[in-house]
């Protein structure tokens, strides 16, 4: 397969026999608020059947050791540590992180906000992107389309919490017109990870 992102920031896939190649932008290309570049142009980085074993392997386990991945994908560790940080750096690799249970932490109540704005202009979109960032419960926020401008996954010790959020923070927003939610009832699935 190969991956290339085109000009709206999603990626398409091209066969092109075993090999993998994912196309990140050039850093020197100019990219505004949405990911759309302007003048654009991509590097590849080629994967091999090895990068995506370390891939896979890393997926399901970012704690092991470089010794202990080397084992498993079936090389030598010097060179599994070569390719890692090959894969790092291209941004293949993006983090490592632990992946918490909120509840056992207090955190009992997610849901979702979808918020549409007045005004979608791009300093009011990029306004609104902006101030998710200050507020501790919306853990992840996406730009969408469609008759929502923003939707945003929240996280709550409890419904008195959210609500609170809700009135004070998000329709105290004077560019904010309409805020729907959703409380979830039970997490069915969670995979973090990418099909490889």
């Amino acid at each position: 397969m190969r991956y290339q992102q085109g000009s709206c920031g999603c990626t398409r896939n091209f066969v092109t026999g075993r090999r993998h190649i994912v196309a990140n932008p050039v850093p020197n290309s100019t990219r505004n608020f949405y990911g759309l570049t302007r003048n654009f142009s991509v590097t590849s980085v080629e994967l091999d059947a090895i990068d995506l074993k370390i891939l896979r392997e890393l997926q399901r386990d970012g704690r092991m050791t470089n010794v202990e991945l080397a084992e498993r994908v079936g090389i030598s560790a010097p060179p599994c540590l070569r390719r890692v940080r090959k894969l790092e750096e291209a941004d293949v690799i993006e983090g490592y992180h632990a992946m918490l249970n909120a509840p056992k932490l207090g955190f009992d109540l997610v849901a979702f906000c979808m918020v549409g704005l007045k005004r979608q202009s791009d300093s009011n979109l990029k306004a609104f992107a902006a101030a998710t960032g200050g507020w501790s419960l919306v853990r992840q926020a996406w730009m969408v389309s469609g008759e929502s401008d923003f939707l945003l996954h929240c996280v709550a010790r409890n419904l008195t919490e959210f609500q609170d959020f809700v009135i004070e923070v998000l329709t105290a927003d004077e560019n904010v017109d309409t805020v729907r939610t959703m409380l979830t009832i039970r997490q069915v699935k969670r995979v973090g990870l990418v099909e490889i």
